[in-house]
C-alpha cells in the first residue's frame, strides 16, 4: 500500500532549508536538495524541475530524519553513503576521511606521470610502473586512478599497491575497488605509512608514491567546521606544524623510492613554502616542486631524487 504523500517537493525544501539555516549550515539549499534527492531517489536536476511533485510519508520521514542528522553537524556525505569524486560516486563513512575536490589534483597529476611513464614500461622486458598510495584511507585516489587507467586501456602496464594503518579503512578501499570494478588490480596492505607492523619496510621500490596525509595543525583542530568532528582525527591531525606525518613519510623515500622516482604528497595551501624547506632538511640534495590546484595555492608537492 503506497503511502499518502506529505507535502511537494519544494514545500519539503523549504522546510529542510529553514531547520538547517537555523543550526548554522552555510550550505543550507544544496544541503536539503541532496538530501531530499537521496530520500526519494531522485537527483538534483530532476528534483528542482519537478517542485511540485509529491513525496510520500516514508520518503518525508527518512528527509525528515537526514536534515535533523545535519542540523546535528554530521556531514552531507556520511548521511548520504557516498561522496563524488573524480567523477566516480565513493561509498564513504566514520571509517575513513571524506575526500575532497582539492584531492583530485593530486589524482590529476598521478595520472598524467603514469601516462608519461608507460610508453617505457610498454617495452619488451619493461617491469610495469610500480605505483603505492601511501594512507589510502577511503581508496579515493588509488580507485579513482584506477578506474581512469582502466578506461584508457592502461591498467595492465601498472601495479598498484595501496597501504593503510586501519583495517576499517583498508574494508572501505577494498569495497571501493570492487564498486569500480578495478579491485582485481589493486594489493591492499596494512602498514603505518610504508613501513610494515615490527618498523620493516615493504621491501619494494616504487616509481610512483601518492600520498593525501593528514597536514592540519594540531591547534586548528578544535577551530574545524563541525562537520570534521564526525571524520577520524587520526586522518586530520599532522601535529604541531601540519607536517608531522609527511616528515615521516620524507625520511622512508630513500629506501621506498626508485630511481628515477616521483613522490607527490597533497599539502595545506598554506605549507607551499614550508615543505620545500622540509624536503630540503630531510632529503638533502633532492628536489622539491610545489604544483597549484585550480584556485592557484600550494597544493602537491613533487619529490624526486637528485
Amino acid at each position: 500500500m503506497t503511502a499518502e504523500p506529505r507535502g511537494t517537493a519544494q514545500q519539503l525544501l523549504g522546510e529542510g532549508v529553514e531547520r538547517l539555516r537555523g543550526s548554522g549550515s552555510e550550505t543550507a539549499r544544496l544541503d536539503a536538495e541532496l538530501l531530499l534527492g537521496d530520500a526519494v531517489g531522485l537527483g538534483r536536476t530532476a528534483l528542482l524541475a519537478h517542485p511540485e511533485a509529491p513525496v510520500a510519508g516514508e520518503e518525508a520521514a527518512r528527509y525528515r530524519a537526514a536534515i535533523e542528522r545535519r542540523a546535528g553537524g554530521e556531514p552531507v556525505a556520511y548521511i548520504r553513503g557516498i561522496k563524488e569524486f573524480y567523477g566516480l560516486r565513493l561509498a564513504v563513512d566514520r571509517r575513513a576521511l571524506i575526500p575532497r575536490p582539492e584531492t583530485e589534483r593530486l589524482v590529476e597529476l598521478a595520472e598524467a606521470e603514469v601516462r608519461r611513464r608507460l610508453p617505457a614500461a610498454s617495452l619488451a622486458g619493461t617491469p610495469r610502473v610500480r605505483i603505492v598510495d601511501v594512507g589510502t584511507g577511503s581508496g579515493a585516489v588509488v580507485v579513482a586512478l584506477a578506474a581512469s587507467l582502466s578506461r584508457l586501456g592502461a591498467l595492465d602496464g601498472v601495479e598498484l599497491l595501496a597501504l593503510d594503518v586501519s583495517d576499517d579503512a583498508l574494508d572501505l578501499a577494498r569495497e571501493n575497488a570492487v564498486r569500480h570494478a578495478v579491485a582485481d588490480a589493486i594489493a591492499f596492505e596494512r602498514a603505518d605509512l610504508l613501513a610494515r607492523e615490527g618498523g620493516s619496510g615493504t621491501g619494494r621500490r616504487f616509481d610512483l608514491v601518492l600520498a593525501n596525509l593528514p597536514y592540519v595543525r594540531h591547534d586548528v583542530l578544535p577551530a574545524l567546521p563541525i562537520a570534521t568532528s564526525f571524520e577520524p582525527t587520526i586522518a586530520l591531525d599532522g601535529g604541531a606544524d601540519g607536517l608531522a606525518v609527511i616528515e615521516r613519510l620524507l625520511a622512508q623515500l630513500p629506501e621506498a623510492l626508485a630511481e628515477g622516482g616521483l613522490a607527490l604528497l597533497e599539502i595545506g595551501a598554506d605549507q607551499g613554502v614550508p615543505i620545500v624547506a622540509r624536503c630540503q632538511r630531510v632529503l638533502p640534495g633532492w628536489r622539491c616542486t610545489v604544483e597549484p590546484d585550480l584556485a592557484g595555492l600550494p597544493r602537491v608537492a613533487g619529490i624526486s631524487r637528485p
